[in-house]
């Protein structure tokens, strides 16, 4: 085996979560795109870690501001006012809004407060709102972290979407 070859294999889909999750989209023939808030194209950048991620991923949206989730994907101002921006409605609409803009099977919203600051009553630092769009089917959660750190609950946040990626596959 050559080094080029050994490389691959260690880095390759076989053991990763994201690895698992590029091949069950593999088979079942489906494409995925992400609208990421908090994470900032973290869920897109480790799916691309993975070899043959072009079948699966064409395009993502990083949508930080509210103008962006609105123009961009779709989500309604008025969902956005009545339960904020960091909501299990606001990470459907996400969901649902990106796998429409894209023409994706599978569409997957994250949005939350990752720290140090804009905590609110009700919505501490390190809760985040997912959405995952399968085909129609939406589904969404909620974690709270805690105030582990900014990029500890970024982190936390795309390993959480890939184990329901998993689930929910």
């Amino acid at each position: 085996m050559s080094g080029l070859d050994m490389i691959q294999d260690i880095r390759g889909s076989e053991g990763s979560i994201e690895g698992r999750v590029v091949d069950r989209l593999i088979k079942k023939n489906y494409h995925i795109s992400f609208a990421e808030s908090c994470t900032a194209g973290l869920a897109a950048a480790k799916l691309v870690n993975v070899p043959d991620a072009s079948k699966v991923l064409n395009v993502s949206f990083v949508t930080y501001a509210d103008e962006a989730k609105i123009k961009y994907l779709g989500v309604d101002p008025d969902k956005i006012r009545e339960y904020g921006v960091v909501s299990e409605n606001v990470a459907r609409e996400m969901a649902i809004g990106v796998a429409l803009a894209m023409g994706a099977e599978v569409g997957v919203g994250i949005t939350g407060i990752a720290g140090p600051t804009g905590a609110v009553p009700g919505k501490p630092v390190g809760m985040v709102c997912f959405g995952f769009n399968i085909k129609g089917n939406v589904f969404t959660f909620t974690k709270r972290f805690g105030n582990i750190g900014r990029n500890n609950v970024r982190d936390m946040s795309v390993q959480f979407v890939y184990e329901k990626l998993l689930e929910l596959l």
